[in-house]
């Protein structure tokens, strides 16, 4: 029959297309559009939080070295008052107040513990020469300086022991002269310059004992001192023999005793 049959060839339109064509059309643009979205970039990593800063060093010096040279300034001036002859004088600016210092910032400083030995071995040394000059009341004042700043020194002990006993020989010597004796006080001062007022006061009592026929004693600070003395008294009198004898002791004086 005419006109009941389509015409062939020819692509029908949508409104033409099954069902399952358009399934297969919205699959499609489905899967294009998951692929477009797997192709995008993922986002961005977020940035790493910044770092704190670093703390700012001190650029002085430290405690320390504050302290190391605190030490060192000590030292330093320790040596100096000890070669000037400071050795516990004057208070707060000595040899020992320095080394003291010393051992308070520093416990345990070998050398400012050297530094005190050699103090007390000064201190000791200058014992033993007033010893020489029988100056014992200065010789005891120095060992006592000395057992302050080292209590129990056998140097000390040692020097002590020798002022005690040549103590003892010079009151003995002085009592063996009897009760008769008259001192005469020699003034430190003038006997020292061997001025012009001595020489006479010696000529004074040179008269004296060649007119009482006296026998004389000269105590005097050390042997020079002594025989200068003796050389006075013994010019003063030409031709008459003075007899006496010269002891080493402080203070000078003479002990003039009547002849038996």
């Amino acid at each position: 029959m005419k006109g009941q049959f389509p015409a062939k060839g020819g692509g029908g339109s949508s409104a033409g297309a099954t069902p399952a064509r358009r399934a297969i059309a919205v699959s499609g643009a489905l899967l294009l559009t998951l692929l477009a979205g797997c192709a995008t970039p993922p986002p961005a990593p977020a940035p790493a939080p910044a770092a704190p800063p670093e703390p700012v060093r001190p650029t002085g010096p430290t405690p320390e070295e504050i302290r190391q040279r605190a030490v060192q300034h000590f030292l330093q001036r320790a040596e100096y008052a000890q070669r000037e002859g400071f050795i516990t004088m004057p208070a707060g600016a000595s040899a020992y107040d320095f080394y003291l210092q010393v051992q308070q910032l520093d416990p345990g400083n070998a050398q400012a513990a050297a530094g005190i030995q050699t103090l007390v071995m000064q201190l000791v040394e200058q014992a033993r020469d007033a010893l020489r000059q029988r100056a014992f009341g200065h010789a005891n004042s120095l060992l006592n300086t000395a057992d302050q700043i080292a209590p129990g020194n056998p140097l000390s002990k040692e020097v002590r022991s020798q002022s005690q006993r040549e103590q003892r020989r010079a009151e003995q010597d002085i009592a063996q002269e009897g009760p008769g004796a008259q001192t005469v006080e020699l003034p430190t001062g003038p006997l020292t310059a061997r001025s012009e007022a001595m020489v006479q006061m010696l000529k004074n009592v040179a008269e004296r004992i060649r007119a009482h026929e006296l026998r004389v004693i000269i105590v005097a600070r050390n042997d020079a001192e002594g025989r200068w003395v003796y050389s006075q008294l013994r010019e003063a009198v030409p031709g008459y023999r003075v007899r006496g004898d010269i002891k080493l002791g402080n203070p000078p004086r003479l002990l003039l005793q009547k002849t038996q």
